[in-house]
């Protein structure tokens, strides 16, 4: 068993590395691919990822959509400047919601966005500091908060996003994320197309990212960290498909960290997906042994994050931190709107230096 502390998936990131804006075209960016037996890599665009897929082999995606869910507005009785960022619907138009200035924002206290298009009143306050609120309107809540919200883009992205489309995959379908499954930004519509068309089954999952996704693992021993919980759904097109590829012995092929945990989440001890949905909890760290997923296609994580300890467990901790530190000798991107990697069980297919 590999070692469990937080400091064990610390790497020192050059600030310049970090992507505050996404590419033009989605397949352009960079691909690092990692053996993850071996540890050995090899660099790519991230279209030639086609050229290491196999006809037979399943490609898992998270078809979620993110809401435009922070909103800019006022007090009514000051018209102080505030900020609700909708993190959980839990009825009808009562949202738990992250709210500045927190202070200021007390049950019974109004709130008005979009000239009054849109009205709130903070219900209670629940756990960490969140906010219930109630908002009212005119129409379809969704129509008002796609005029009036903007993507909830990391802390760590300064830059204004100018389309928001770009913060989204091509295939997001249902409204329920707080930040994109950011594995799934490299592919465009022609890309998929491709895929498909040389055999690759496509299967959808849901896993609705939570906020929780950039908390900071806060203690040392991480067996000690609380995961945060996120809402996944797996129907049963996709368990078939998925239960296809495992009882013909081909690849599951995740696309980012979500769907693996989707997938892991709903798989049964005989290595098996049950369709169905829920909450998970799931933190997987080295040691974890996945009953699904064989490669995981994943963009550059933050150091000591949960994300970093899944793809460890995948492919290994050293390996994993020798291809980090490859790719920022290499200046690749990092994070939401940076480079993609992809844990491999091969390097076969194309001819390009192997390090």
């Amino acid at each position: 068993m590999e070692s469990l502390k937080k400091s064990d998936f610390y790497f020192d990131l050059p600030q310049e590395l970090i992507a505050q804006d996404p590419l033009e075209d989605r397949s352009g960016s960079r691909l690092l691919v990692l053996h993850k037996e071996s540890g050995q890599m090899k660099h790519h665009i991230f279209r030639e990822i086609i050229d290491y897929l196999r006809p037979g082999d399943c490609l898992v995606l998270n078809n979620t959509k993110v809401l435009p869910a922070r909103l800019l507005g006022v007090k009514e009785d000051t018209g102080a400047a505030v900020e609700v960022l909708l993190l959980k619907r839990r009825e009808n138009d009562v949202w738990e919601s992250l709210v500045k200035p927190g202070k200021k924002m007390k049950p019974g206290a109004k709130l008005s966005f979009g000239d009054g298009c849109l009205k709130a009143e903070v219900l209670d306050v629940v756990e960490e500091g969140n906010r219930l609120i109630q908002f009212s309107y005119e129409g379809i809540f969704e129509e008002v908060l796609e005029r009036l919200g903007e993507m909830p883009l990391p802390p760590y992205i300064t830059h204004k996003l100018q389309d928001k489309n770009r913060y989204q995959t091509v295939y997001a379908k249902y409204d329920g994320s707080a930040a994109a499954p950011t594995a799934g930004l490299h592919f465009t519509s022609k890309l998929l197309q491709q895929i498909e068309d040389m055999g690759v089954d496509i299967a959808y999952v849901t896993l609705h990212v939570g906020l929780g996704t950039f908390r900071p693992v806060k203690v040392d021993n991480i067996l000690e960290h609380h995961m945060h919980s996120e809402y996944y759904e797996v129907t049963q097109e996709a368990a078939d498909k998925i239960n296809r590829a495992k009882a013909a012995g081909r690849r599951v092929i995740c696309v980012g960290t979500t769907s693996c945990r989707t997938v892991e989440s709903a798989a049964k001890e005989d290595g098996m997906i049950e369709p169905g949905c829920g909450n998970t909890e799931i933190f997987i760290y080295p040691g974890y042994r996945f009953k699904i997923t064989d490669c995981l296609i994943t963009n550059f994580h933050l150091p000591e994050s949960t994300l970093m300890m899944l793809v460890s467990a995948l492919a290994g901790r050293e390996h994993v931190m020798r291809a980090y530190e490859e790719a920022i000798r290499e200046r690749y991107r990092f994070f939401s709107f940076g480079d993609a990697m992809f844990i491999a069980d091969s390097l076969q297919n194309i001819t390009s230096r192997v390090i």
